[in-house]
């Protein structure tokens, strides 16, 4: 029941951000569904794979390279999920900060309630 829960909050999340950055469009609520699963796959078996080959430079810039991994991730859901474009590096980098920071209160919340 969690699974659902927090897939359906993240959702809502990129629909919200998709409402605020004007360079992101979602067509409806089941494409940000699909782009909820596609983040997640993405970020559970391409991402950490990418922070390994990239840790030199993320040391070097003392993490603010993982910012821009973040936005290629976003950019590259968009390319990969119907119904949910990115429209730029910028559009992406902002949307991912946002994006982030609201996963952030939802995994908080998850795990306040356990």
């Amino acid at each position: 029941m969690y699974v659902i829960l927090r897939w359906i909050a993240f959702a809502l999340v990129i629909m919200f951000t998709a409402w605020v950055i004007p360079g992101i469009t979602v067509e409806n609520f089941w494409a940000a569904l699909i782009v909820a699963l596609v983040l997640g796959v993405i970020n559970a078996f391409i991402k950490p794979v990418l922070q390994l080959i990239t840790l030199p430079i993320n040391v070097l810039t003392l993490g603010i390279f993982g910012l821009v991994l973040n936005a290629l991730m976003l950019m590259f859901a968009g390319w990969l999920s119907p119904g949910f474009e990115v429209d730029g590096f910028l559009s992406a980098f902002i949307g991912s900060i946002i994006i982030s920071l609201l996963s952030l209160g939802i995994n908080m919340i998850d795990r306040k309630d356990m």
